[in-house]
């Protein structure tokens, strides 16, 4: 009898490799689809405020979206991408078939996702077998992010970024005040870099006058003499037809970043527009570098 039961974990095992290996085919250009989060990854942008022990629960399997440490070793589904992996991962699918109760997996809870501390195999396994909840221990990190099953990194940086225009757009009145609400990235972390920009901003302001200005004047100055001509700018030298999958903003922190850059190293009367056209060049100069590497690549085979 036991031998059957080895036999069909073989099987098992066989057919979801087979099924890692469709799912990578599928998806063959866009890898990020197929990839198992990273827990570190994840906490890493939604940057939890704290940890709470729930202790054990039973948690929905489709709320798995990832792993501490092994999420190189399975995709998206927890499919088992190598076959390195089949000696544990049989053992603990004939402990399935043969109904032995193994204890509770252990897994962080954030963002209303649950990552893998310890027991990948078996998740792996229950997916595999079509099982909808399993017992587990959790530790609970806090975020107002809230994730859905079928995250990926992709879009997993897009609602953190959707989180943070909220939130920006909110505690400023950005849109109120300038009727201005294309502030967009492609980025997360960036609208903290908008408003250190509009407090540094309001500080030069501040330093000719006996009284301090609100920071409502302070942005709408900022957004009038600093944002606006960057537009422009980037406008004049159609900047987002080179740099294709930017937006706007995205483009302006990276031309200021780059302009006090170039200020420092030749002085502070170095210009924008000066800025910009070198942007524009070394965008350019990107573009046939990576035609040349294509042909390059073409001659040499």
């Amino acid at each position: 009898m036991q031998a059957i039961y080895k036999t069909q974990a073989g099987e098992d095992f066989n057919k979801a490799r087979n099924k890692a290996i469709f799912n990578e085919i599928q998806n063959f250009l866009a890898p990020d689809k197929r990839r198992l989060l990273s827990f570190h990854d994840v906490k890493k942008i939604l940057k939890p405020k704290n940890e709470v022990y729930v202790g054990v629960k039973t948690v929905p399997i489709d709320r798995i979206a990832g792993s501490e440490g092994r999420y190189q070793d399975f995709d998206n589904h927890f499919l088992p991408k190598s076959g390195m992996l089949r000696q544990r991962w049989e053992s603990v699918d004939e402990a399935h078939l043969t109904d032995i109760v193994l204890p509770p997996i252990q897994l962080y809870e954030i963002g209303g996702l649950y990552f893998v501390r310890d027991g990948n195999h078996r998740v792996s396994v229950a997916k595999a077998q079509g099982v909808t909840y399993i017992d587990a221990e959790v530790i609970s990190l806090q975020s107002e992010i809230k994730l859905k099953p079928g995250t990926n990194p992709e879009n997993l940086r897009s609602e953190v970024i959707k989180y943070e225009k909220r939130v920006f757009y909110a505690e400023t009145s950005f849109g109120d005040l300038t009727d201005y609400w294309n502030l967009d990235f492609t980025s997360p972390g960036q609208y903290d870099v908008i408003y250190n920009h509009i407090l540094v901003h309001k500080y030069y302001i501040n330093a000719d006058k006996e009284s301090e200005i609100p920071f409502n004047d302070a942005l709408l100055s900022w957004f009038r003499n600093v944002y606006q001509p960057v537009m422009h700018v980037i406008a004049k030298y159609r900047l987002l037809k080179k740099f294709r999958n930017r937006t706007p903003s995205d483009l302006y922190v990276w031309i200021i970043k780059q302009w006090d850059e170039l200020k420092q190293k030749y002085g502070v009367e170095y210009s924008l527009d000066e800025t910009t056209k070198n942007l524009a060049k070394t965008a350019r100069r990107s573009f046939v570098s990576r035609l040349k590497a294509v042909f390059s690549r073409k001659h040499d085979s």
